[in-house]
């Protein structure tokens, strides 16, 4: 029995403590492309790492693992942020960015840390605010690495773009950049890949990409009630009243008093008596 694309990234994510970062990344594809091959995609990275590998001493250190790795990335392969077109949706995609060599901050860091995973190298990604970043720790401490273009970052240049946000987070006087600097769980690093193609198929009203969206939000944060409001106003906008209906119900019903709560009840006759001629 063919398994479906949904089954299949509930089937890597299931558990917290072994989620495979890279190839659960690279399923999200399969919204755009059912018939990725998700084997030859991971095949193709691993012949990266192997032809990486080989240049390695047995005995290299991690920073000379840490250099090699950035030149052969950034340098050979091209790898780079889409500077010219950073809202294309393609730059979420893992198989695009591979093809392309372009991307977000977010998805060359997947890329970056499988193929470092595989050398021996213990890169982790931060979910730093506005800009997802890398660190791989040494014995002399966190090197701090943008995505981007691989460059190592200082103190100065951390504590200058958190600045920006200390009024989002809090007090600035509360805005310890150690805070910020915490590895990422793999689901987290999935979540915020997810929800950055929320808001581009949200703004740009393209509602069925925001549904495949969707379902592997609430399968990433099944408790997440929010998300079923969000799976719930997309089905309504795909004139989908009986779906909507559902998941606007079960929102209500956890959060009665929700500040949304009143504006998404006065839809709920429209959506009953459309859903009611569908059957």
């Amino acid at each position: 029995m063919m398994i479906s694309a949904l089954d299949y990234f509930t089937s890597l994510v299931q558990q917290d403590d072994d989620i495979p970062l890279f190839e659960a990344a690279l399923a999200i594809a399969q919204d755009v492309d059912p018939q990725l091959d998700l084997a030859a995609t991971q095949a193709e990275v691993d012949l990266f790492a192997a032809n990486l590998q080989r240049r390695l001493a047995s005995d290299a250190s991690s920073i000379q693992k840490l250099r090699m790795l950035n030149h052969f990335f950034y340098q050979e392969l091209g790898f780079g942020g889409n500077v010219n077109n950073y809202y294309d949706p393609d730059n979420s995609y893992l198989h695009r960015v591979i093809h392309t060599r372009r991307g977000i901050p977010i998805s060359l860091a997947v890329i970056y840390m499988e193929l470092a995973q595989q050398i021996g190298l213990n890169v982790k990604g931060i979910s730093f605010p506005g800009h997802f970043l890398m660190k791989l720790s040494v014995q002399s401490g966190e090197i701090i690495l943008d995505p981007f273009n691989g460059a190592s970052l200082s103190r100065e240049e951390l504590e200058e773009r958190l600045e920006p946000y200390a009024e989002e987070y809090g007090d600035s006087d509360d805005l310890t950049l150690a805070a910020y600097l915490h590895a990422a769980h793999p689901r987290d690093i999935l979540v915020r890949m997810l929800r950055n193609l929320k808001a581009l198929f949200a703004e740009h009203r393209r509602w069925q990409r925001l549904l495949g969206v969707q379902e592997r939000l609430i399968i990433l944060l099944p408790d997440e009630i929010a998300e079923r409001r969000d799976r719930g106003l997309t089905y309504a906008n795909l004139q989908c009243p009986k779906a909507a209906l559902h998941d606007l119900e079960a929102y209500l019903s956890e959060r009665p008093y929700a500040t949304d709560a009143d504006m998404l009840r006065t839809r709920l006759p429209e959506l009953r008596e459309a859903s009611r001629r569908l059957n």
